[in-house]
């Protein structure tokens, strides 16, 4: 399959679909954007450009992530035709066990997102430097892919709409862990409004020391002294071992390959939850060799596109939340859940006129706290990375000078003696952010991703299909409404009410639509204004040719429901 052919759309998107024969980029934010074209400008490739934008997403976008957080990539390496995976995330205290959080007297199923002992080692900044040295060009330095953030933190930039909506919902926690005049997420106790002017001056030196020390300047040394004395001094058990032991892993990612288009969706492995979209897409691939559904006849948008879609993802997250962990401490059976034999048994679970109730084993957590953000170059190089502090600014607990806040990833263990993702010390928790990438056969197809907590495997598997089934180009697919199993039903404590029967459907719907998904059964709750931001916010590379040279041309989009957008080089 080729990607879609521009002159036969019958869709309009809310942008225009991005097109360059070099290099392309495409972040939630433009500021972002604008560093990654910076850096492919300046001689870098897609994976220079890539952590440039990370960096400069830090800055103008800390509600969402930050070099206290931890990411997770996909390379697809044009001189080897391959698809590369790095797993940058951190890691739980060593001492921090589960017969010692009982001993403190925490109880229930999770930590708290207040809990101090939901604060794990950052894996950014590790990730950051190990893809610039493993997949960068080689042609610029750290100093010069940080420089765009560095010169935004520093001398600052205006905060656009979407992100001071999401940094006010925060002020709360905010105000909470603010310890001093130099908090650097408050203005006289608020959080910046849209347009308001916002610089983090000790957010750009920690980038310095990093862009001079690498690694070392960010595990070693004075930010991991002051890393760790505001940890201990609120009563974390992680010390200074913890952060310099840390390593980024190099991985082989997991796939599968869809349809008579023979098209490859590549995701990286356990400890996160890029199975739940392989397994749902499994799973309507074969309802369709059976012939129970037909994605390809059904009109778009309608009932029993989205009941499909719905109850797929329905059955894979409970696989998911049942056996996907850290795979250094738990064995994942992914080859197994990835199989047809397995897949079709799952597959007659499926009810084409009703919703069921019961495929209960996982609690998947909707929220919108990540920032996703891909690129391409001029030698075929294409990047798909996410980065993430979970929930909001995570912690929101601020090393002294530091200008980052610390994530609270922990809170994906599960404090259940014999669970695959029990706490235990050293251990990677379950992981929601996911980067996706197709290809068929050896060929870079598409690299795109969503983003949004137990949205975003739920996103890969509705912009892939509008692709492939409605013939989408770039911006249209993820323009096309979404909905969004689980939608705002969580509270800001991170605890969840998850009922299975429960969607979200994004406004502007047919009601036609609504109600005959009422009547399979299903609970539905219709989302609109800043609150959809709960259906994620996607960016999408397609590669394409052109047909009368053959030249290759790049397609992006960048999603609505945010601030960013695509950016072609010149």
């Amino acid at each position: 399959m080729t990607a879609p052919a521009y002159d036969s759309y019958n869709t309009i998107g809310r942008r225009s679909t991005v097109f360059s024969t070099k290099g392309v980029v495409c972040s939630s934010q433009a500021l972002a954007s604008e560093a990654g074209i910076r850096i492919l400008r300046s001689g870098g490739n897609a994976a220079d450009a890539a952590v440039a934008m990370a960096a400069a997403l830090n800055v103008v976008e800390p509600c969402n992530t930050g070099i206290g957080g931890d990411v997770f990539a996909l390379f697809y390496d044009a001189s080897t035709r391959t698809v590369r995976a790095i797993n940058g995330s951190g890691r739980s205290p060593l001492a921090l066990t589960l017969p010692k959080v009982r001993e403190m007297g925490i109880e229930g199923s999770r930590l708290e997102a207040d809990s101090i002992h939901a604060a794990t080692v950052p894996g950014a900044c590790a990730a950051w430097c190990d893809v610039v040295e493993k997949w960068g060009s080689g042609k610029v330095g750290l100093d010069k892919i940080l420089e765009p953030a560095i010169t935004l933190a520093e001398e600052g930039f205006v905060v656009h709409q979407q992100a001071a909506y999401e940094w006010s919902t925060y002020i709360d926690t905010l105000r909470q862990q603010a310890s001093g005049t130099d908090y650097p997420f408050l203005i006289d106790g608020e959080t910046p409004k849209a347009g308001e002017y916002f610089s983090n001056f000790a957010l750009g030196k920690t980038l310095r020391a990093v862009a001079k020390d690498g690694k070392d300047g960010f595990y070693k040394g004075e930010i991991a002294q002051a890393i760790v004395k505001e940890l201990q001094r609120r009563g974390s058990l992680m010390t200074l071992e913890d952060l310099a032991s840390h390593r980024s892993d190099f991985v082989e990612p997991i796939s599968y390959t869809y349809g008579p288009e023979k098209l490859t969706v590549h995701e990286c492995p356990p400890n996160g939850q890029g199975l739940a979209a392989l397994i749902a897409l499994g799973i309507l691939d074969v309802l369709q060799e059976d012939g129970v559904v037909n994605l390809r006849e059904y009109a778009e948008g309608s009932a029993e596109w989205m009941h499909a879609l719905i109850e797929a993802m329905r059955l894979a997250f409970a696989d998911v939340h049942a056996y996907v962990a850290d795979p250094e401490f738990s064995e994942v059976p992914v080859e197994a859940l990835l199989s047809k034999e397995y897949l079709r048994e799952r597959a007659k679970l499926f009810d084409p006129s009703r919703a069921v109730a019961q495929y209960h084993q996982g609690t998947p957590v909707p929220t919108s706290d990540t920032v996703y953000f891909t690129a391409a170059d001029s030698d075929g190089n294409a990047i798909s990375m996410i980065n993430s502090n979970y929930l909001g600014f995570g912690t929101g607990v601020v090393p002294d000078g530091c200008g980052f806040s610390i994530q609270n990833r922990g809170m994906g263990f599960h404090l259940k003696e014999g669970s695959p993702n029990m706490l235990e010390g050293g251990k990677r928790p379950f992981h929601t952010i996911i980067p996706a990438m197709v290809t068929q056969g050896d060929e870079l197809f598409m690299s795109f991703g969503v983003m949004g907590g137990a949205m975003q495997p739920q996103g890969h598997l509705q912009t892939f299909l509008n692709v492939v089934h409605r013939s989408h180009h770039a911006q249209a697919a993820l323009d096309t409404k979404r909905f969004c199993i689980g939608g705002l039903s969580y509270t800001a404590s991170g605890s969840v009410p998850f009922y299975n029967s429960h969607v979200a459907l994004e406004h502007g719907i047919p009601d036609e639509v609504v109600d005959k998904l009422r009547a399979m059964g299903h609970d539905v709750e219709i989302v609109q204004g800043p609150e959809q931001v709960v259906f994620g916010k996607g960016q999408i590379i397609l590669q394409t040719k052109d047909k009368r040279t053959g030249k290759r041309v790049w397609a992006a989009g960048s999603d609505p429901r945010g601030d960013g957008c695509a950016l072609p080089q010149i």
